[in-house]
């Protein structure tokens, strides 16, 4: 219950982000398209996209100080480093990230996120059930 309770407060926090930005900004709070403003160097540090991203990785430093993590990473390097490279053509490929169509396009009730979601999902469910069940990686 208590793991469930992380998740659903986590949600929650998260939810009031998005909201947050985009009520405050008027932009969509997906991950790729903050990167991408941040990775542009006449937005640089006129974009609140910078803190945004921040908070992204400063919150669960501090979470950890307080909470030991119990994820432990097993895939080399080498296999993040690929994964990495497959979010981000799979990023290009899809107009958007996870977070832009999965939580913010879904809460508009866009069509297009929600084929695009339903597309990650179903070739995530695909990929675990072949490495660990197919192929017996993990």
């Amino acid at each position: 219950m208590h793991d469930f309770l992380l998740a659903f407060i986590g949600g929650i926090l998260l939810g009031l982000s998005v909201v947050g930005y985009l009520y405050v900004n008027g932009r969509i709070a997906g991950v790729s398209g903050l990167i991408a403003q941040v990775l542009n160097p006449q937005t640089l540090f006129k974009t609140p996209a910078l803190w945004f991203l921040l908070g992204l990785l400063v919150v669960p430093f501090f979470y950890s100080l307080v909470h030991t993590p119990t994820i432990v990473l097993t895939a080399s390097p080498l296999m993040m480093i690929v994964a990495g490279l497959l979010v981000g053509f799979g990023t290009q490929m899809g107009c958007g990230c996870t977070s832009g169509h999965g939580i913010c396009g879904i809460s508009r009730l866009s069509k297009r996120s929600i084929v695009a979601t339903i597309s990650f999902m179903f070739a995530g469910f695909v990929t675990v059930y072949i490495i660990r069940h197919i192929t017996g990686a993990f």
